[in-house]
């Protein structure tokens, strides 16, 4: 099988190395706007630096079988669209697009070529989110009645990156949201959200917020609540618990978990807590293009695709709707259902 892959930067890089690793990709092949990049971790993997982006879309021989997109944002919706016109598998980072209209049309596109999207929301593919849904699946903790999901980052994000990245609900809580719905199998029916601009600078002058809270309502009636930080100095907290009538679980909860109990014989600071997301979540990483290398070889069903993605995005739309007008909003108010 040989797998091109656009965009070297972080999360493109810690890609390009799972897949080199995995026996099943015969080649790997790397492109990025900035080729010296590229080429410089083609090098590292022995894979081979495509001289530009559009030699990955080449017919025939000279081009590639599935394309994995790790490109900026901006770029996620045209290389999508470009993918399905070529009748290519794509996986790509989420998001489709910052905004409804971009990510319907490039769904349009994937729906009409009858191509294959897989969205890169890799909580589904950790241990323990996959132990709380089947937790809840199995009726083990009763009737559900609360979730609470968290996301904490340890530093905000170069101040350049904020207004590229659609704010803290689009870019950070969108995970709890599909997450939310992947655990429980609900829908969100409305959300009241809230946030707050008081930490650094930066995010009055982009137009966002460093903290956020929203309170969801399942469509059974469970309630949830979903808060993220951008300033978080112990380490990276990503968590879930979930509480029925029967019993309760937590996802997050470890020795890496960055938490220091205030009871005296709780648990103190642990050694090494999580720095990243990209070390809490490493095996998940793996495990999602374990996943699509599987769908491209027709072993597996799509596992996440990109109606995944958009309803998770509606989600985060309410929530910026309910926090600029201060009011409950219901999902029907938001359009792309």
């Amino acid at each position: 099988m040989r797998i091109g892959l656009i965009g070297t930067g972080r999360i493109g890089t810690f890609h390009a190395a799972a897949l080199a690793r995995r026996p099943e990709v015969d080649s790997l092949v790397v492109a990025d706007v900035d080729g010296a990049r590229a080429a410089d971790l083609a090098a590292r993997l022995g894979a081979t630096a495509a001289p530009s982006v559009d030699a990955l879309f080449a017919p025939g021989a000279a081009g590639v079988d599935a394309l994995v997109i790790t490109a900026a944002t901006s770029a996620h919706a045209p290389l999508i669209a470009r993918g399905a016109r070529a009748g290519l598998p794509v996986f790509c980072e989420k998001p489709i697009a910052l905004d409804l209209p971009g990510t319907l049309a490039a769904l349009a596109e994937v729906e009409s070529a009858g191509t294959i999207l897989q969205l890169g929301f890799q909580r589904r593919f950790d241990a323990g989110y996959a132990a709380a849904r089947a937790a809840v699946r199995s009726g083990r903790l009763g009737r559900l009645h609360t979730v609470r999901a968290m996301t904490s980052d340890p530093a905000p994000p170069p101040a350049a990156y904020l207004p590229l990245s659609g704010g803290l609900y689009r870019d950070c809580l969108v995970h709890d949201f599909d997450i939310l719905r992947w655990v429980t199998g609900r829908e969100v029916t409305e959300v009241y959200a809230t946030g707050s601009d008081a930490g650094p600078a930066m995010f009055r002058e982009a137009g966002d917020v460093d903290t956020a809270a929203v309170v969801l309502t399942l469509d059974d009636g469970t309630l949830a609540t979903a808060t993220a930080t951008r300033c978080n100095g112990a380490g990276y907290d990503v968590r879930m618990e979930l509480a029925g009538e029967a019993d309760q679980i937590a996802v997050g909860v470890h020795a890496r978990t960055p938490l220091t109990s205030a009871e005296p014989d709780g648990p103190g600071a642990p050694d090494k807590p999580w720095p990243g997301f990209l070390e809490r979540f490493a095996p998940a990483y793996e495990a999602e293009l374990a996943a699509f290398v599987d769908v491209v070889r027709g072993e597996l069903a799509n596992p996440c695709d990109g109606r995944e993605a958009l309803h998770a995005l509606r989600i985060a739309e309410a929530c910026e709707l309910s926090r600029a007008e201060r009011r409950v909003v219901r999902l029907a108010e938001i359009a792309g259902a």
